[in-house]
């Protein structure tokens, strides 16, 4: 059974390029349903039944875990068997017909617009200051996962037109709308950028030894700078991108305009962002975003 858990995370990352947080993801899931399995005698992937299904859900649920963790176990159990069939090794698919329990939705946790102002307004006294500036401006500029920022090229970067290409979740490329401040602290590290080279490398942010830099490094220089900036909250990276969504004023009641700027697909993602109203992505940012209006003033 664990080959065939192998040979899935394989096809995954092989035919549908999946990132390598997803198909961890994915191995969690579905290893978690195998020990349930194991501990229960079944030995075999088609002995497992609905009622089996329904009845490992019911036991998470009872430990704690949310309704939303449910729904993701749940769908890589169903992608599962939906190989699992393909390669003949199913003939049903037992969780097809499981829903998940709702749990209740809460809202992302975001800095307020004083605080957010709080966090970027410092001067860049060093090239790491200049350097975790344009990175975290970034990040507040149009809602840009950790992920993302990190992946960011010279290439992806645009500076004349303010935009800059961005690959999300599944490989996908959307191009966005960088903001003014975003721009001014990007032209500032590509001035310091030089000095971090050390080897051929096309990544935008690199770390002291001229590589590219973690996601972790990010984490950590987030947390450093918030409590620099006498923050006393702590401040991650996807708290920026809540503070972003929460912070563009209301427009036209059109919530797909955030989902676009945010990289969603699903449009039921980006309705937890309940105070949220926007108007078109590119033509109002320089009107909508507080970091924008405050280079007006």
């Amino acid at each position: 059974m664990q080959k065939n858990i192998d040979d899935f995370i394989y096809m995954l990352r092989i035919e549908r390029q999946l990132s390598k947080n997803t198909l961890i993801s994915y191995r969690r899931d579905i290893e978690g349903f195998k020990f349930y399995t194991d501990k229960n005698a079944l030995n075999c992937w088609t002995e497992i039944s609905e009622k089996h299904v329904q009845s490992y859900i019911a036991s998470r649920f009872r430990s704690g875990i949310t309704g939303r963790s449910l729904q993701r176990a749940l769908s890589a159990i169903r992608m599962f068997y939906e190989y699992l069939m393909r390669q003949r090794k199913a003939v049903t698919n037992p969780a097809k017909r499981i829903r998940a329990p709702k749990s209740v939705s809460k809202l992302p946790s975001y800095l307020d617009v004083d605080m957010s102002e709080q966090l970027l307004n410092r001067e860049c006294d060093t090239s790491l200051n200049a350097r975790d500036k344009a990175m975290f401006e970034l990040f507040y500029s149009f809602g840009l996962r950790l992920t993302e920022l990190v992946s960011i090229d010279l290439s992806d970067l645009d500076i004349a037109e303010s935009e800059i290409r961005v690959t999300g979740k599944g490989n996908k490329v959307r191009v966005v709308a960088v903001g003014k401040q975003a721009i001014i602290a990007l032209s500032e590290w590509l001035n310091f950028r030089i000095d971090f080279v050390k080897e051929q490398t096309q990544a935008l942010f690199l770390n002291r030894q001229g590589r590219r830099i973690s996601q972790r490094s990010v984490q950590l220089r987030l947390k450093l700078w918030a409590k620099a900036q006498e923050i006393e909250i702590n401040v991650h990276p996807h708290m920026l991108r809540d503070s972003f969504a929460n912070h563009m004023p209301e427009g036209n009641g059109n919530i797909r305009d955030v989902q676009e700027l945010l990289g969603y697909e699903d449009i039921s993602s980006t309705q937890i962002y309940t105070h949220i109203d926007f108007q078109h992505l590119t033509s109002v940012y320089d009107q909508a975003h507080p970091r924008a209006r405050k280079n007006k003033a």
